[in-house]
């Protein structure tokens, strides 16, 4: 999904500095970036509203400045986008004023989902995102309390523990402030990861083919 991506060449849904500032510094560049990879990002939405239903309720963690919210959101009952950056959040608000989608907000939040109701949801999202979370663990801990029993976790995250090269060019990013946080996942890790906070994983696959870009749907158990 576009989102937040190591390269920060893609454009919807990411997370995270703990620091928010570093993307409302490039919230207004960061939302005028095209998709990086169209047909990719068009078979991911197509797959993802399979297993969407017209009576769930929804949130989308790291939601960027909104252009997959607006794409899912007419699949279900009602939809939240959420951002730790308000600058992002104001731009995906300005998305909605002017598009006029039904059942969809948006709002101030971290990947922890404070201030959402336990077991108050069907489905929780997040694309090209969890990789930039510093505490895993406390972040898919989150994504499962929110959710119903049976509920959904559906996510698109890279796994980039293979691409050792990237590793020191992030760093020299991070030191002048070019770059966010970024895990060096691997596919074994991440779906560990996701097992070990109480979800059952259903379907693995990569968006696009031969890439790192890794699509997990799970459910609450």
């Amino acid at each position: 999904m576009r989102k937040r991506s190591c390269n920060l060449g893609s454009q919807e849904g990411e997370h995270r500095m703990t620091d928010p500032r570093f993307w409302n510094k490039i919230a207004r560049g960061y939302a005028k970036r095209p998709i990086s990879n169209v047909p990719a990002y068009e078979q991911t939405l197509d797959h993802v509203r399979k297993h969407l239903r017209p009576d769930h309720r929804a949130i989308e963690v790291g939601c960027g400045t909104g252009s997959t919210a607006i794409q899912l959101a007419p699949a279900v009952a009602h939809y939240t986008g959420t951002d730790f950056s308000s600058e992002m959040v104001k731009i995906a608000q300005e998305k909605i004023d002017k598009a006029s989608v039904q059942g969809l907000n948006f709002l101030v939040a971290g990947e922890a989902l404070e201030g959402i109701a336990d077991e108050s949801l069907d489905v929780v999202l997040g694309f090209n995102l969890y990789h930039l979370v510093r505490d895993l663990e406390a972040a898919l801990a989150a994504a499962h309390r929110v959710l119903k029993p049976g509920g959904l976790f559906i996510t698109k995250t890279p796994c980039v523990a293979g691409m050792w090269y990237l590793r020191p060019v992030i760093k020299v990013m991070q030191l002048v402030g070019k770059a966010p946080y970024l895990n060096f996942l691997t596919p074994g890790s991440y779906d560990a990861a996701i097992t070990s906070a109480g979800f059952d994983i259903e379907e693995t696959a990569f968006y696009a083919a031969r890439s790192s870009n890794r699509f997990v749907l799970a459910r609450k158990h």
